[in-house]
């Protein structure tokens, strides 16, 4: 019976009110975290005027300026999306290259356009332009998804473009992570399961070039296999994080409560904030994270599910691309807090401190709402 009156809830709902609420979770969640975790060095920066709530004021306008424009992105049909795939992704390419041209450098990492009010970070918008443009060629390309020269080679000419200027800012986890939603795109598009085989045969070769051609990667992966080797060097993130996560333990010392954070922990409102929430939360804080995670990303592929169902492949393939993003730049981030994988410089989705990552992130969730309640519209007959 409860599964029955579900059911029918959900399919007399005109939106998924599910991935709504968890969104807004995660967002109020970390926009907490930020707070807490930005404290100490919002006081101690001069740049910030030692004003406590300096981070916590500006999260709080990135998440409304992000909420009105997924607000907008919700109205854009899915069609119309798929119509603009090459423009977008064009458009992502000309603000990479203004970034290598015009971008201002912080912690020897190119990486932002300055907007004189906020700093803009193109690769952020690039992870949802390379799943809308992919979708699109993989639908447009269907037929040709068996050949290597006519079908494969084409977009492995794209992505190389794109990780050879990502890789010159450098942005290895953004390249990582686009990377990681395009060929997840192909697979599921269909492309020849011998040419997928090679592909992930290459991947580790490729990834191991990367590491060996360039001496800070090379340092970090070191710095990663024995954080306590070189505790105050290469390893001084990691040590710090597993820290955090030790004093933790089951339930937290508290919220508000984290030594790491004074100072301690560098990017502890950015790339390191689930160390923060292990510390203060702990691992009931943590588990919750990766739950409502993990429910994000299934969301995503049952969207896509119902999409295919409804012979609406473009939706279908953005759909679960999104989920791959959400779900491949979590467990980057995730790992890289717990000392399971080399620092990458990947903050966590909807949760750490940045304009631009929370407005990408707002505004592919609001694409994915989209793709449902078209689903809902088509099921019930109604046009979209």
């Amino acid at each position: 019976m409860y599964m029955l009156s579900s059911r029918n809830h959900i399919s007399t709902s005109p939106y998924d009110q599910g991935l709504m609420w968890v969104t807004l979770i995660l967002l109020g969640f970390g926009l907490v975290m930020v707070y807490s975790a930005s404290i100490a060095l919002a006081e101690a920066d001069r740049a910030t005027g030692h004003q406590s709530t300096y981070f916590l004021v500006r999260q709080a306008v990135y998440i409304v300026i992000s909420l009105v424009a997924a607000f907008i992105a919700f109205q854009i049909p899915t069609q119309t999306w798929q119509k603009l795939a090459p423009y977008l992704f064009l458009a992502g390419i000309a603000m990479l290259i203004m970034v290598l041209v015009f971008g201002r450098n912080v912690n020897g990492s190119q990486r932002w356009l300055s907007l004189f009010v906020f700093n803009l970070q193109p690769s952020e918008f690039m992870k949802l332009f390379a799943a809308i443009y992919v979708s699109d060629y993989a639908i447009r390309k269907a037929h040709l998804m068996d050949s290597i020269t006519r079908g494969f080679l084409p977009m492995v000419g794209v992505m190389f473009v794109i990780g050879l200027l990502l890789l010159r800012e450098p942005d290895f986890g953004a390249f990582a992570v686009i990377a990681s939603i395009s060929i997840s795109i192909l697979w599921l598009g269909g492309i020849n399961g011998k040419i997928f085989a090679g592909l992930l045969g290459l991947l580790p070769i490729a990834v191991i070039g990367l590491i060996w051609s360039s001496p800070y990667r090379l340092q970090r992966v070191v710095g990663f296999m024995d954080p306590w080797a070189d505790p105050f060097g290469k390893g001084y993130q990691l040590s710090h994080a597993l820290i955090a996560f030790g004093r933790g333990e089951w339930f937290g010392v508290g919220l508000g409560a984290s030594v790491e954070k004074l100072l301690y922990l560098p990017e502890a409102h950015t790339d390191f904030l689930l160390a923060v929430i292990a510390e203060e939360l702990g691992f009931v804080g943590v588990v919750t994270v990766i739950l409502l995670f993990s429910w994000l990303v299934l969301r995503a592929f049952s969207i896509g599910k119902k999409a295919v169902a409804n012979e609406r492949y473009f939706s279908a393939l953005l759909a679960q691309g999104i989920g791959v993003w959400m779900g491949v730049q979590g467990i980057i981030n995730m790992g890289v807090n717990m000392g399971v994988l080399p620092t990458k410089g990947l903050t966590l989705p909807l949760l750490s401190y940045g304009g631009s990552g929370i407005l990408a992130n707002c505004i592919a969730l609001a694409v994915l709402l989209r793709i449902d309640w078209e689903n809902r519209r088509i099921e019930k007959g109604l046009p979209v």
